[in-house]
């Protein structure tokens, strides 16, 4: 049996397949669709500045997958037309040309919605290097931050015009090309046999095929810049809505947790049976783990010095600051003499690396001293009242907890979670107009949060009560707006100004506090809450999550660096070791200087990827219990027994960290029964 001549195989496939008559113009706008979201994804490629993506043996793929991705989507969006094509009567309202202006009609908030989506890809890209994600959602929340933030970070009439311009152009492209089949009755009959194919179009095969779209199939490299191309920000969206929250013990790898909790006791127990006192005064005090029927895996007891020291705490966690930026780290820009010289005059920690890429997570770790479980930060999450904190730990020891903000404390929950855990908290609401000389849509200007520091802490000192302040800074933040005359870079000129203004503010408050009666009895602790960027051919790359540590208290923490190891939870017990403080810990860190320096690691996560670094090897646990570890040399997966061990240690600490929040056993006073 002979096939049909190639012409007929055409005539038939135009007489019968689906795109046909009106359907035609459904076909032209998801192929219109198809192209714009190619070009994107191109453009991303060029602005990712990394022109290896750019090897056709990379891109392909990626291209391909986000097309699958991108078809989905656009029979969601076009499904509204799909119907309006298969039941709008042949003799309606002027008939195919009444269906024409309906559908042209449907077409404009679409063309606009693409055009703004468009543009938003590009901005998110510049800020995450990520296609959107949970972060996104969370702005919906904060409309009026990020309103603010856009409007005063770029030129809102150019910007806006553009979009409405580019989405003029979408929806003329779509009314002369992509409509052009409704134009006249005699090419867009559609015979009554296609209405059901029209319904399927419209109903059927966009459930189908969202149902079947799974954000797994754009994780077809071992480059997470290359997978991130390959997804779609409408689908990724509408996935990190439905998935922002993530159970550890659902989604992720686990061991039986008889298993996890022995492995988190066998190396909590050894750190607490031979570290040392603070100043040498000997052993900690063994906890074993059948010290008590109830006791928690990662609970034990650190001795105190026979003298603690009694001074305040100041700690500092700095907008958004990389290690990178510092002189002291090879930075050859000049931006930050303040802090190079704080380096040298104090404790320079040079290998802490931070928890996550947002400031909740800093504030999570360097407050709560526990690994980043997936999800929302605890900070964010309900019933994360009465934890034990490190402003508990010091509130125990007669300090007051303050937490100083320049911007709004409600913004991120910030209010409730230090509020609910013992922390006076204050924000720019105790500034009146006269005391504010610069502010833009994330709070006041750096060294009016620091003038507002000095005055809080002179009347606490003044009362004669100890003091522990967490301040938090926000001026390294996009639209980097500062004021006039305190650098040599001019405001709104970019991340370089940020970073200098910051490093200047930080400076002036030191020397402004080296006047005040406490300073000699104050310890200073600078570090940042994450850093400006998590860029990266792997999920976890090393240099985006380094932050700086700086530790000053001329008299009684002598000028040094300590190379170990870290991750930001160990700030807390850190601090508490260097005050000889003795308590029982429930913390997860490890104080850097004694715990650290035995058994260095670091923890860090991205939106949904856990790490756990030592050795030189990065262990990933991602949802759908799936893992791996690299090389951090090499890039590459390695798989031999010290792997498999690593994993196993990074599984049992995240496992029982995630279990110990979820159940209470976090809490200042935990739960009795578990």
């Amino acid at each position: 049996m002979s096939l049909p001549p190639l012409p007929d195989l055409a005539r038939r496939w135009r007489d019968r397949h689906p795109f046909q008559g009106r359907f035609r113009a459904h076909g032209r706008l998801l192929l219109l669709f198809l192209g714009l979201n190619g070009l994107i994804r191109l453009g991303l490629t060029v602005f990712n500045q990394d022109l290896t993506l750019l090897a056709p043996w990379r891109l392909l793929p990626a291209l391909l997958i986000g097309a699958g991705f991108d078809l989905c989507v656009g029979l969601a969006a076009l499904m509204p037309l799909a119907w309006l094509i298969a039941v709008w009567p042949r003799r309606r309202w002027r008939g195919d040309r009444g269906l024409r202006l309906a559908s042209g009609l449907i077409l404009a908030p679409l063309c606009l919605l693409a055009s703004f989506v468009a543009l938003s890809e590009f901005t998110f890209w510049q800020e995450f290097a990520s296609r959107f994600n949970f972060i996104a959602v969370e702005y919906l929340i904060y409309t009026k931050e990020v309103i603010g933030n856009i409007r005063e970070s770029y030129n809102m009439p150019v910007l806006l015009g553009g979009v409405v311009l580019a989405a003029l152009a979408l929806w003329l492209l779509a009314w002369r090309w992509g409509l052009a089949p409704l134009a006249g009755s005699a090419t867009a009959t559609t015979p009554r046999r296609h209405w059901p194919m029209g319904l399927l179009l419209g109903l059927a095969a966009p459930a189908l095929l969202l149902g079947a779209c799974d954000a797994r199939l754009k994780e077809f490299s071992a480059d997470s810049q290359l997978n991130e191309l390959a997804g779609n920000g409408y689908f990724d969206f509408w996935h990190a809505f439905r998935h922002n929250q993530l159970d550890y013990e659902r989604f992720y790898p686990t061991l039986p947790a008889a298993d996890a909790e022995r492995r988190v006791a066998q190396r909590y127990q050894n750190l607490a049976d031979t570290s040392q006192g603070p100043n040498g005064n000997g052993p900690a005090p063994a906890a074993g783990p059948g010290a008590a029927p109830d006791r928690l895996p990662f609970r034990r007891a650190i001795a105190g010095a026979s003298s603690p020291l009694p001074l305040n705490v100041v700690l500092v966690s700095i907008e958004s600051f990389s290690a990178s930026f510092m002189g002291t780290f090879g930075n050859a820009q000049g931006l930050t003499p303040n802090l190079d010289r704080l380096a040298r005059e104090g404790l320079l920690f040079t290998r802490l690396y931070a928890t996550g890429t947002r400031t909740v997570r800093g504030l999570e770790a360097l407050t709560l001293s526990v690994p980043p479980t997936p999800g929302h930060s605890i900070v964010k999450r309900p019933d994360n009242a009465g934890l034990f904190s490190l402003g508990a730990v010091l509130a125990g020891k007669d300090y007051e907890p303050i937490y100083l903000y320049g911007g709004y404390g409600y913004f991120d929950n910030m209010n409730a979670f230090f509020g609910g855990n013992g922390y006076t908290v204050i924000d720019r609401t105790a500034l009146r107009p006269e005391q504010i000389h610069f502010e833009n849509i994330w709070g006041v200007a750096d060294e009016d949060l620091f003038d507002l520091t000095l005055r809080e802490l002179d009347a606490r000192h003044a009362s004669g009560r100890r003091f522990f302040a967490h301040v938090m800074t926000t001026s390294n933040h996009r639209p980097f707006t500062y004021p006039a005359g305190r650098i040599d870079i001019p405001s709104h000129s970019g991340r370089e100004g940020g970073v200098k203004y910051t490093d200047y503010a930080i400076g002036r408050f030191i020397e402004q506090a080296r006047a005040r009666p406490w300073f000699a009895n104050t310890l200073f602790v600078l570090v940042a809450d994450h850093t400006h960027q998590g860029r990266g051919k792997q999920d976890l790359p090393l240099e985006a999550y380094h932050i700086p540590l700086i530790v000053l208290a001329p008299g009684h923490v002598a000028p040094g660096r300590v190379e170990t190891l870290a991750s930001q939870i160990d700030v807390g017990p850190t601090i508490l070791g260097m005050l000889g403080i003795g308590y029982t810990s429930r913390f997860f860190g490890q104080d850097i200087l004694r715990e650290g320096a035995r058994k260095p690691r670091a923890f860090m996560a991205n939106q949904q990827t856990l790490g756990y670094y030592r050795d030189d090897r990065m262990v990933e646990l991602r949802p759908n219990r799936r893992q791996r570890v690299l090389d951090t040399r090499s890039g590459e997966p390695v798989d031999d027994a010290a792997a498999r061990e690593l994993t196993a240690e990074a599984i049992s600490l995240y496992q029982v960290a995630a279990r110990a929040y979820r159940q209470g056993d976090l809490r200042a006073e935990p739960r009795s029964s578990r």
